[in-house]
């Protein structure tokens, strides 16, 4: 499973018009579930994101966490994160999980995050989403479980 991480002041996601998910300070996080995912590998990112060292602390150092800030977390599936673009010059998504098990390690990393931290919002798996965010640094990182 893959989590692109971006410390954001604030973020938020609409579909047909209508907000889904919105948050102030915290994290975005684009979600990509890839073929061989499962449960664990969900509640491991999501271990790794709540744990993940990427707000200042006082001497300006990265050493706070979103459990830390009590920021808010804002969970986006992107299926375009498991495209494998090692050649030529369009994607292939053989390496993607197929739609349906893709949602539901999508909803259970959305169940499991709701269970952990607060506030927690998220996009609408399969939608065609507007993402806009304010970017913090810019920090983005890359996780994978």
């Amino acid at each position: 499973m893959i989590g692109l991480l971006q410390r954001v002041n604030t973020a938020h996601v609409r579909v047909d018009g209508e907000t889904t998910g919105a948050i102030d300070q915290g994290l975005l996080v684009l979600v990509g579930v890839q073929q061989g995912d499962d449960e664990a590998s969900a509640a491991r990112l999501l271990e790794r994101v709540l744990g993940y060292r990427v707000f200042p602390d006082e001497r300006g150092r990265m050493n706070r966490t979103l459990r830390d800030l009590h920021g808010g977390l804002l969970l986006v599936p992107q299926f375009t994160l498991a495209a494998d673009t090692r050649k030529g010059t369009r994607a292939g998504f053989s390496t993607a999980a197929p739609p349906d098990e893709g949602r539901r390690l999508f909803e259970h990393l959305l169940g499991l995050a709701r269970q952990s931290h607060h506030p927690v919002a998220a996009g609408v798996f399969g939608a065609d989403m507007q993402v806009s965010l304010v970017n913090d640094g810019p920090v983005t990182f890359w996780l994978e479980s």
